[in-house]
């Protein structure tokens, strides 16, 4: 029986709304903070509060040999200690059990790598710093958004001094390698790569309610005995938190698997242990990938955020503010010009049709991609003549 890794993306962007406000509403002047209560409140209920009380009992109930992982993104927090305080504090009791790790990110949930090395960095800071004010934790293991990664990315975490870097598993990039096993890019010393098992993590957070899957229902035996025959040292879980609840509905019996499962491995000899605990633990073998790979659609590469015209307008425009914005001081411009950088406002403006784009109508706010890149790009050109004309700093 092989170990097993668990760990959740917790996020929420910052939703635009097709109007924009008067100057003065300063920071929310591109925000649509009703949808984005509207949203966090539904997920709230839906998901974080009854999930945190749930992980949490079992943390307890095992005595701690239950662990799992967690990275909560800047824009999230934001909106939690805006809108519901009662979900930050639910959290913060949650990692202070001593069976959650905390990943860092980039602060907003950014493609920031892509486009801009220097604002990578900088949002990494600001998210490490964020951990260290809200849950007393400074993270070793990072997590870039989208499980975005190559070499390259590895090889800047580990000077950003993390163990560890998640990646996505895909066969169509690994090729002979096992996501079974812990890996290392070449070139690197210490960081060491941890691979998601995605046929596993998306009978969860995917097919787990599709009448249509082959293996539907998913009960906790079928699940069990899946990971019992998985070849190698540890099984890597990664999904979205947001599927327990919001993605895969209360009533479709996801509380009662997800109750379950943890105690259910445990009693058949499996092993959870945290993404930190999993690169110390194993011995790595070298995984070379040049290539950009994501968790995303089926291509897992970067074409669900830059796969079209509108897109790549969008990023070029993002982009060619980083100077103004940053030299002008202005902390709330740049706050602004930062949640712009959500990977989700890009994502939205994807094309792409099948169950990539079906995926994509799931999750936008918006009535098509064109109007995501309407209203994108308006508050992007609004941002840049707010720019003109300040005093920038030297």
């Amino acid at each position: 029986m092989p170990d097993v890794c668990l760990y959740f993306q917790v996020h929420q962007p910052h939703r635009l709304r097709a109007k924009q406000a008067k100057q003065e509403e300063s920071s929310s002047l591109y925000e649509d903070r009703e949808l984005n209560r509207e949203i966090l409140n539904r997920v709230a209920d839906n998901c974080y509060l009854p999930a945190n009380e749930m992980f949490l009992s079992q943390i307890q109930k095992s005595k701690g040999l239950f662990r799992m992982a967690l990275s909560i993104s800047g824009t999230a927090i934001e909106q939690f200690r805006e809108f519901r305080p009662d979900v930050l504090e639910s959290f913060q009791k949650l990692v202070r059990s001593g069976g959650v790790e905390l990943l860092a990110e980039t602060y907003h949930h950014s493609l920031a790598f892509v486009y801009s090395p220097k604002e990578f960095e900088r949002q990494c800071d600001l998210h490490l710093d964020l951990m260290e004010e809200v849950f007393s934790v400074r993270p070793k293991v990072f997590r870039n958004s989208e499980l975005i990664y190559n070499n390259s990315i590895a090889a800047k975490a580990e000077t950003l001094g993390f163990e560890g870097i998640i990646a996505e598993g895909t066969p169509g990039f690994v090729w002979d390698h096992s996501p079974n096993y812990v890996y290392s890019a070449p070139g690197t010393a210490r960081i060491k790569t941890l691979l998601r098992n995605h046929e596993l993590s998306n009978d969860l957070a995917l097919r787990f309610s599709n009448p249509s899957w082959g293996g539907y229902p998913l009960t906790w035996e079928k699940f069990t005995s899946w990971i019992g025959q998985s070849p190698g040292d540890i099984v890597n879980l990664f999904m979205d938190y947001e599927s327990i609840g919001e993605h895969q509905k209360i009533e479709n019996g996801i509380y009662e698997f997800w109750k379950r499962v943890p105690e259910i491995l445990i009693e058949a000899g499996a092993q959870w242990v945290t993404p930190s605990e999993a690169v110390s633990i194993y011995p790595a073998s070298e995984y070379d990938c040049p290539k950009v790979t994501s968790w995303a659609d089926a291509e897992r590469d970067l074409s669900a955020w830059t796969g079209n015209a509108m897109q790549k307008e969008a990023i070029s425009a993002l982009g060619g503010l980083e100077s103004r914005v940053l030299r002008s001081g202005d902390e709330d411009l740049i706050s602004t010009w930062g949640k712009l950088q959500s990977s989700d406002h890009l994502y939205w403006m994807s094309t792409k049709g099948g169950s990539d784009g079906e995926m994509a109508n799931y999750f936008t706010p918006y009535s098509s991609p064109k109007k995501a890149h309407q209203i994108f790009m308006a508050a992007v050109q609004d941002l840049e003549q707010r720019t003109n004309g300040l005093a920038l700093v030297s």
